[in-house]
């Protein structure tokens, strides 16, 4: 056995479904010497970022960068536009949800926590149920995960707006994007969001350090009158300042050489090819986990997330002894079950900057780990990927941008 100093041979895979692999292209572009942020070149530079990063979201409406991880960006999201004890319609639909909901608690606002499995994406029925019952309107926000990263679960978020606005109830719909941003297919404006929160550090191919805020017109009427505390996280400040291409204060500045040579990437590859990308190599990812004869934790496949696949182990055998034996034999990183699915799933993280031959690669270590293990499986998961892959050949190609322009998430 190898000691916690001996070298191993061969990269890391760190296929965690988030913080993803860092390109080098990144890494050096953050590698650039500081420069300062209040000067002319920082400000081109702010600029430019501010105004790529909206055909990410696919909205015209401001985006706001906070120097925060993901949840300062939902803290944000919440302080700028609710009061007090307003009420807000939340969705259990894994761990990361919970934890919103915990932090609307601590922020003293009053969630309404809509029931879920942790199998499938929110029900846009349930939402509509519950506004059509709010006839006073106290419901000031329904709150959704776009893609639950614990679960590997997708809301329909087209769907849920459609939900809200068959009731006709004016409360704002707030998305987190987090683990599907730059992954999967979103659409701010055209879902009707009001404030879509986002993170640095999974599609966005970045390390962690940047939270998002899109913001549309609702919610930044709604902040004029909001009287939750904010100071860090205000928007009133950050959308004056980044006006001129500024920052009210000092920026993630070396991140945001990042983020700008990450939008570049994306605009090199096409935004809709990302997306065929990342559905190709996730259903490759599931042909493989269902010719080993395992369990995808997500029930529902038109809830499948493209950003990863979290995989149920058979009852007695733990998830977390198997991530270990991976890590230490294999030098690879799975991600671990969270809340309820502690020690149930393992989760495979196929997005970022990540290909074909890196997704073989990681089915390969995955199926080679099983089988020391012990644990029950049929052989054949990497050849039932790479058939996956083979029949979806002439979608390398990358195609336009779905005409008809279908909703698919």
């Amino acid at each position: 056995m190898q000691n916690d100093f001996s070298r191993r041979p061969g990269r890391h895979f760190l296929q965690i479904p988030g913080p993803t692999n860092v390109p080098a292209r990144i890494l050096r572009a953050i590698e650039a010497p500081t420069i300062d942020h209040r000067g002319p070149e920082f400000g081109e530079l702010a600029r430019r970022v501010f105004r790529d990063i909206k055909t990410v979201f696919q909205t015209t409406e401001p985006v706001v960068i906070f120097p925060s991880s993901g949840t300062g960006a939902w803290e944000a999201a919440l302080v700028n536009t609710l009061s007090p004890g307003d009420t807000v319609l939340m969705c259990r639909t894994g761990w990361f949800a919970t934890l919103w909901k915990e932090m609307a608690e601590r922020l003293n606002l009053r969630p309404i926590f809509l029931d879920g499995d942790w199998r499938r994406g929110a029900d846009p029925a349930a939402i509509a149920e519950t506004l059509a019952q709010d006839r006073a309107h106290r419901i000031k926000a329904v709150c959704v995960v776009h893609n639950e990263t614990s679960t590997g679960c997708t809301s329909r978020i087209d769907e849920i707006r459609a939900a809200i606005d068959q009731t006709g109830h004016p409360a704002l719909l707030m998305v987190d994007t987090i683990s599907s941003l730059a992954s999967m297919d979103y659409r701010h404006d055209a879902w009707g969001v009001d404030v879509t929160v986002g993170g640095s550090q999974k599609g966005l191919m970045l390390p962690p350090g940047l939270g998002f805020n899109a913001i549309g017109p609702k919610a930044l009427a709604a902040s004029q009158k909001a009287t939750l505390p904010r100071s860090y996280f205000d928007w009133r400040p950050m959308l004056a300042a980044n006006a001129e291409g500024f920052f009210p204060y000092t920026p993630a500045t070396n991140l945001l050489f990042g983020l700008a040579e990450a939008l570049t990437m994306l605009q090199e590859e096409g935004l809709p090819a990302v997306f065929a990308r990342h559905a190709r190599l996730a259903e490759a990812a599931r042909s493989a986990v269902r010719a080993w004869g395992l369990e995808i934790q997500c029930a529902e496949p038109r809830h499948y997330s493209n950003s990863l696949t979290a995989v149920r182990l058979p009852e007695g055998h733990s998830a977390d002894r198997l991530r270990a034996l991976i890590l230490e034999r294999l030098n690879m990183s799975l991600g671990n079950g969270l809340g309820i699915l502690k020690d149930r799933v393992f989760r495979i993280g196929h997005l970022g900057d990540f290909n074909e031959l890196e997704l073989i690669g990681t089915l390969g270590g995955v199926e080679l780990g099983l089988r020391m293990a012990g644990v029950p499986h049929r052989a054949g998961g990497v050849q039932a990927a790479i058939e996956s892959l083979a029949q979806d050949a002439a979608g390398w190609q990358f195609a336009a941008a779905d005409p008809a322009g279908k909703a698919t998430g």
